[in-house]
C-alpha cells in the first residue's frame, strides 16, 4: 500500500512538472524534457554558443520527426551569425540573444514562443525544433516537421483505367493539399482537432462552406467531440465510434484513398474526415448506392457508365443470393429447373456424399480461405495462390467426389461477382450475409430467401448516416436524384445535388451565389 502511494505521488509530481512553466535554468529545463520523454534515444539535444554571445543555447528535436537537412542548415547558418546588436556591441544578456534568434534566425511565420513545459512536448512530438536560451523562461518553437514519408503513388485498392492515378498518403498535410489542388475555392474549409488521449492524433474535417448541410456538419462535430479513447491509429477507429447503428453488417460511412473521389463528394455536399497516419479518408454522410459508384463513372460516356453500374448491382445480387437460390432449387423447388438440366444435376450429385447445403458451405469456406490467403501474402505470390489454389482445389474436389461440378461453377461465379463491388467494406458485408442466406435457404427454400430479403430491405430503410436516410434517394424517393443513382444520366442533365438532410441545392444556382458572395 505504501509503495502504491509512493508511486502515485511520484506520478502526480511528474505530471505537475510537465505542466509547470519553464524555469529559465537551461539544465533544469532540459532535464525535465529528458524525464518527460523517458530519456528516449530519439531525443536530440545539441548545445551551442553563438559567436560574440555569452549565453548558452540548446537546440532540441526528435530524430525522425523533423527534416534533418532543415535543422542542420538552421544550426550551421543561423546559429553561427555574428551576434551583435544594432549599436554594434556584443550581445551579452540572455534576452538579447533570445530576441536576436527570434527576429533574425527563425522564420516568423513558422515560429512561436512557448512558456510551459507541456507545450514543449506537444511541439517536439509534432516535429518542431525547440530553441532554449540560458536565463530565459521561454522557448522558441520552429516548424521543421518532415522525416521519411511515403510519396504520393497510385491507388492500390480503388484502381481506375481512366482518371487520376494519385492516391492519399499517411501524411495529413499532403492529403489535404491533394484535395485543394482540385478545388481551388476559398469556401473549402478545413477544421483541425486532436483525438486520442494518448496518441493525440491530428484529425481534420473538410467541407465546402455553403454547400455542406449545416445540420449534418453540426452532428458530425458533436460525435467527434464525444470520442473518449486513448488511441486513434486509423480512420476505422473513428468510423466505428461515430456510426449511428452498431449492430448492422452494412457500412454507414464511406472511405476512399482517391483525392478525386473526395473532391467529387465534397462538391455533392458531403464532409470528409482526414486522419493522420492513414491514406483512407472518411466521407459522411454515406448512402447505400454510394458504395456501387466510382469516380470513373463520370469520366466515361453516360451510356457505358450506366451499363457498367447496372452490371455492378446485378453482380451484387448474384454474390448475395446465388448459392442460396441454387440450394433452395435443389432441395425444395426442383420443378423450377428444366428437366434436362435437372437430370444432369442429379447424375453429377449421384456420388456426392453431402447434401447441397453442406456442399455449398464447404465450397464457400474454401473460397474464403483462398481469398484471405491471397490478400495476406505478398502481391505476386498472393495472386498465384488465389488462381492456382482455386483451380487445383476445385478440380481435385470434383474428381474426389466431394462436390459436384455445378456447385463449383455456382460458388466460383458468386466469388467473381463479389469482386465487382467497388467498396471493399460493402463486399465484406455481402460475404458475411451470403452464409446466413444459404442456411435459411437450406431450411425454408425460396420462401425463406424472400422473407430474409424483405427483412434486409426493412433494415436498410431503418439505417441513417448522420441523420440522412441510408436508402436515399429511393427511400424517401427523390425524382431528381434518380438521374445519378441506378443509372448515370448525361452530365448536362444533372443540375441538382444529392438530397442531404432536408434540402437540395441546384449546382448552377449555388455556383452563382458563391460568385456573388465573393464579389
Amino acid at each position: 500500500m505504501a509503495a502504491q502511494t509512493k508511486e502515485k505521488k511520484q506520478s502526480q509530481t511528474a505530471d505537475s512538472n510537465i505542466s509547470s512553466p519553464l524555469s529559465g535554468n537551461l539544465e533544469d529545463d532540459l532535464q525535465h524534457i529528458r524525464q518527460g520523454l523517458g530519456n528516449s534515444m530519439d531525443l536530440i539535444i545539441r548545445h551551442f554558443k553563438m559567436i560574440n554571445a555569452d549565453p548558452q543555447v540548446a537546440v532540441i528535436y526528435m530524430e525522425g520527426l523533423t527534416d534533418k537537412e532543415f535543422v542542420d542548415d538552421f544550426i550551421s547558418h543561423a546559429m553561427s551569425f555574428q551576434s551583435v546588436s544594432e549599436e554594434g556591441r556584443k550581445l551579452s544578456t540572455s534576452q538579447e540573444v533570445f530576441h536576436y534568434i527570434k527576429e533574425k534566425a527563425l522564420t516568423p511565420g513558422k515560429s512561436q514562443s512557448l512558456t510551459d513545459r507541456s507545450g514543449l512536448f506537444e511541439a517536439l512530438l509534432s516535429g518542431n525544433t525547440l530553441v532554449l536560451v540560458e536565463g530565459v523562461p521561454e522557448a522558441l518553437s520552429g516548424d521543421t516537421s518532415g522525416g521519411e514519408v511515403r510519396p504520393v503513388s497510385e491507388a492500390g485498392t480503388q484502381v481506375s483505367i481512366r482518371g487520376s492515378k494519385e492516391s492519399f498518403t499517411e501524411t495529413i498535410s499532403v492529403n489535404i493539399s491533394l484535395v485543394r489542388r482540385r478545388i481551388k475555392n476559398p469556401d473549402l474549409w478545413v477544421e483541425p482537432m486532436k483525438l486520442g488521449a494518448v496518441t493525440q492524433t491530428n484529425v481534420a474535417i473538410m467541407y465546402i462552406h455553403g454547400i455542406a448541410d449545416e445540420d449534418v456538419l453540426k452532428k458530425l462535430k458533436e460525435k467527434l467531440k464525444e470520442i473518449r479513447v486513448d488511441s486513434i491509429l486509423e480512420s476505422g477507429y473513428i468510423e466505428q465510434l461515430i456510426e449511428g447503428t452498431v449492430y448492422t453488417p452494412f457500412p454507414t460511412l464511406y472511405n476512399t484513398e482517391r483525392p478525386d473521389s473526395v473532391a467529387g463528394n465534397l462538391l455533392d455536399g458531403r464532409i470528409a474526415v482526414f486522419v493522420d497516419g492513414t491514406p483512407f479518408v472518411l466521407i459522411a454522410p454515406a448512402t447505400f448506392f454510394m458504395f456501387f459508384h466510382t469516380v470513373e463513372d463520370y469520366y466515361q460516356r453516360f451510356d457505358i457508365s450506366t451499363l457498367i453500374r447496372l452490371l455492378r448491382f446485378l453482380c451484387f445480387l448474384i454474390s448475395m443470393f446465388g448459392p442460396a437460390i441454387f440450394v433452395a432449387a435443389l432441395n425444395f423447388h426442383q420443378e423450377m429447373i428444366p428437366t434436362p438440366l435437372l437430370i444432369n444435376l442429379a447424375s453429377q450429385r449421384e456420388g456426392v456424399p453431402f447434401p447441397a447445403f453442406v456442399e455449398a458451405l464447404m465450397m464457400e469456406v474454401t473460397f474464403e480461405i483462398i481469398r484471405e490467403a491471397g490478400i495476406r501474402l505478398p502481391s505476386p505470390i498472393g495472386q498465384t495462390v488465389s488462381i492456382i489454389g482455386g483451380l487445383v482445389l476445385g478440380q481435385a474436389a470434383v474428381q474426389a467426389g466431394i462436390v459436384s461440378p455445378a456447385m463449383v461453377i455456382v460458388v466460383s461465379l458468386t466469388g467473381i461477382s463479389s469482386f465487382t463491388t467497388p467498396a471493399f467494406n460493402m463486399a465484406l458485408s455481402v460475404r458475411f450475409l451470403r452464409f446466413v442466406i444459404v442456411i435459411v435457404a437450406a431450411f425454408m427454400g425460396l420462401y425463406g430467401i424472400a422473407i430474409l430479403a424483405l427483412m434486409l430491405v426493412a433494415h436498410l430503410c431503418s439505417l441513417r448516416s448522420l441523420g440522412v436516410p441510408y436508402m436515399s434517394p429511393l427511400g424517401p424517393f427523390d425524382p431528381q436524384a434518380q438521374k445519378d443513382t441506378l443509372i448515370r444520366s448525361p452530365i448536362h442533365f444533372m443540375k441538382i445535388r444529392p438530397r442531404l438532410a432536408d434540402k437540395s441545392i441546384a449546382r448552377k444556382k449555388a455556383d452563382k451565389d458563391r460568385q456573388g458572395n465573393q464579389a
